[in-house]
């Protein structure tokens, strides 16, 4: 794992039309685009949404005017990616900014956690555990499965829908 100041060095030389600091540069990103796309995608588009989120880097890294900036940059990336492949599957924006801002809006920091644990406990028990599981004990996919002894593909499907109840019951 490369540390901060090492990638830093590495995006300014792929900046600088080094081929071979754009290879590491996509090779040190793909975990940390993969990581957040799991997080922000449906499960059947996170490989989608690494790949053409990487695509967009090789070809736009040179753009990025403060190397500081470029973590931030790339998951502006993902995220926009994970967006487009859930309205273009379902024809629908899970994630639509204006209900979201508007709910937020209407919102103080102890009543958004208090929603946050109101929402939390309405899941279904299987649902509840497994969003603990992966959103505030960060175990990964894997884990979860092993540790639920289910399947890892049974886990992601769980852990959408729980995150989808959760986002439903915050926003309605």
């Amino acid at each position: 794992m490369a540390t901060n100041d090492e990638r830093l060095a590495v995006v300014e030389a792929a900046r600088t039309g080094d081929p071979a600091a754009l290879d590491a540069l996509l090779r040190q990103c793909q975990p940390d685009a993969r990581r957040y796309a799991q997080r922000n995608c449906f499960i059947s588009d996170v490989d989608d949404a690494v790949q053409e989120a990487l695509m967009v880097v090789a070809r736009k890294h040179a753009s990025v005017r403060a190397i500081a900036a470029f973590s931030g940059w790339l998951f502006a990336i993902v995220r926009r990616e994970c967006r487009r492949l859930g309205r273009k599957a379902l024809n629908f924006d899970p994630y639509d900014e204006a209900t979201v801002e508007r709910w937020l809006a209407t919102h103080d920091g102890d009543s958004l956690r208090r929603e946050l644990v109101d929402a939390i406990e309405s899941l279904p028990a299987d649902y509840r555990n497994i969003l603990l599981l992966r959103d505030f004990a960060e175990l990964t996919i894997g884990e979860i499965a092993e540790q639920l002894g289910i399947t890892s593909a049974a886990a992601k499907s769980r852990l959408h829908r729980a995150r989808t109840l959760a986002r439903e019951y915050l926003l309605s």
